[in-house]
């Protein structure tokens, strides 16, 4: 046995430190509490006082542990295979995973019920924070996309948290939810993401609710892909990205076509940020994008300052735009506010529009020609515009460093956080339109 690893057993039986009767910190609540020990007691794992590294601290946890970081640096990328645990930083900012441009994950959840909170990762090639239950994605295998694992059988992940996070300079995604469901991701911070800030993919019903979070400076804020059944992305801010938010099918994944989700309350502003890594598709100047995505309800969002076009609804060249519902938002000093457009011969149906505040469409007149309800074999009319050329981008790694951010409440204080086995749904009717301002505390880019 080596140095290390005598050094790490004998932090293990020596210096763990027993934490009774420890709170579900700033958790929805569930769950159980199996994973405390005979005696009631879970075990904190203190890094670097009782494991050198956080690698080293998740391979001593049993289920129901914590895993309490210290500040510091860490050069590594940490893999969670033990299911219930808690890996969280005691400082959001001072706890920084740093995969120095060569390693492709920061963290990988591989196991349910586990919480990521309160740290930063930056500088991976893939991904900040991967939760997957795919063990392609794991081993990295995933092509150019990021997401295409062949022939393996979907295993979706049951079960994960993370919260207040932050996740800069990242290759592909910062926060990547592919092949899990029943989670929750908020509260969170992402940048430079070279594909997305935040990405959920390949999941149905997804249980997914993505919320309270800012997404900046990324080629796009959001991504959903073949992602559907209960899945919510509500609150957030996704401003001065290439492209605010996308809900898509794509074939590269499984469980296509994308259908079923929720997009409200959430501010999607200014989306034509030119410091930021260039989107695959050359998208750019665009708030929310429907492409090839069915059943979804767009409601009371505030979408602004979108040089190109606010919302925009097209179809892949075999996939559908189906009876999509666009309601009580509010559209200003968008290019277009709201666009159909179907370059193939593929075309949608029963796409409607009610409520909202808008000023221009294409084509013209959807207000009232598109009106909920509508029929759902009614065709969706097209048309087309001229929009802005997308400028150059810049590497990943050169997008500028984060704010300061919230710290997760108790972080070195309260114990580990119960995960549910499913995460409470937000109540749609219950949802307001933000305010501009909304989550300006923690963003570099301000709305115009």
């Amino acid at each position: 046995m080596s140095r290390l690893a005598l050094r790490v057993v004998a932090a293990a039986l020596g210096a763990l430190t027993l934490v009774t009767g420890c709170g579900d910190g700033d958790s929805d609540g569930g769950g159980s509490d199996d994973g405390r020990r005979p005696d009631g007691s879970r075990v904190t794992i203190r890094v670097p006082a009782d494991a050198p590294t956080i690698s080293d601290a998740v391979s001593l946890a049993r289920p129901g542990d914590l895993v309490l970081v210290a500040p510091g640096v860490y050069r590594e990328s940490v893999r969670i295979d033990t299911e219930r645990i808690t890996l969280r930083g005691e400082s959001r900012a001072g706890v920084v995973i740093d995969g120095q441009v060569r390693r492709p994950n920061g963290v990988v959840v591989a196991a349910p019920g586990v919480a990521v909170e309160n740290l930063t990762v930056r500088n991976n090639t893939h991904n900040g924070v991967l939760v997957t239950g795919s063990a392609a994605a794991i081993a990295g295998l995933p092509g150019s996309g990021g997401y295409d694992t062949g022939d393996e059988p979907v295993t979706l992940l049951k079960s994960f948290l993370v919260s207040h996070v932050t996740a800069t300079r990242n290759g592909l995604y910062g926060i990547y939810a592919f092949s899990a469901r029943n989670g929750v991701i908020e509260r969170s911070y992402t940048s430079g993401g070279a594909d997305s800030g935040i990405y959920v993919g390949q999941c149905r019903p997804c249980r997914i609710v993505v919320r309270d979070n800012v997404s900046e400076l990324n080629a796009v804020g959001y991504e959903g892909t073949n992602a559907g059944g209960d899945m919510y992305v509500v609150g957030n801010r996704l401003v001065g990205n290439r492209v605010g938010l996308t809900t898509n099918s794509d074939h590269q994944e499984k469980l296509l076509p994308q259908r079923d989700a929720v997009i409200a309350g959430n501010l999607i502003a200014d989306n034509q940020q030119r410091k930021t890594p260039e989107q695959a598709d050359g998208g750019w100047g665009i708030g929310i994008g429907v492409d090839g995505g069915s059943d979804n309800r767009i409601v009371r969002n505030r979408v602004t300052g979108n040089t190109n076009a606010g919302l925009v609804i097209t179809a892949t060249a075999d996939l559908t735009a189906d009876r999509n519902r666009i309601t009580d938002n509010t559209f200003t000093a968008n290019g277009v506010d709201i666009g159909w457009t179907f370059p193939t011969a593929t075309r949608g149906q029963g796409n409607c529009l009610e409520g909202n505040e808008l000023r221009t469409t294409v084509p013209a007149g959807l207000a009232s020609t598109a009106s909920c309800p509508v029929p759902a074999t009614s065709p969706t009319p097209s048309g087309s515009w001229r929009g802005p050329a997308a400028p150059a981008g810049i590497p990943f790694t050169e997008v500028v460093a984060p704010a300061a951010q919230p710290e997760f409440p108790g972080a070195g204080t309260v114990g580990a956080t119960v995960v549910p086995d499913t995460p409470a749904l937000p109540a749609v009717a219950d949802i307001a339109l933000p305010a501009p301002s909304l989550l300006a505390d923690g963003a570099r880019v301000r709305t115009s």
